[in-house]
């Protein structure tokens, strides 16, 4: 009996993944086993970098609540400690927001917790 492969199963796959690695460049694009590892690394980067994006969009509010709290004398770890002591529950996204966009409301919260 002829051995039983499921070629148009397989050919599939091997289709959807070099689609998937279109552009990329040299080998990576068009070799079947160049492409499943570069694949393969770009999602390992994918599932690593959406946990580092939330730490980079903290880091870059802190930096402007920070810049926006230094036009009034005051640092980012003082305001933040007086929010908490004024018991003023706002986040930071929430925050960063205010001190790029709407200024005059964050001048009330840091006239508020001084």
């Amino acid at each position: 009996m002829p051995r039983s492969v499921n070629a148009v199963a397989s050919r599939n796959r091997r289709r959807k993944l070099l689609k998937a690695v279109k552009g990329q460049f040299g080998r990576r694009k068009n070799v079947w086993t160049v492409a499943k590892n570069a694949w393969d690394k770009g999602q390992q980067f994918a599932y690593r970098d959406r946990k580092t994006k939330k730490g980079n969009f903290r880091a870059l509010w802190i930096a402007r609540i920070n810049a926006g709290v230094r036009q009034y004398g005051m640092s980012y770890s003082q305001f933040m400690g007086a929010l908490n002591k004024a018991g003023i529950n706002i986040n930071r996204k929430a925050l960063a927001d205010l001190a790029l966009n709407n200024p005059d409301a964050f001048k009330a919260i840091v006239e508020k917790v001084k």
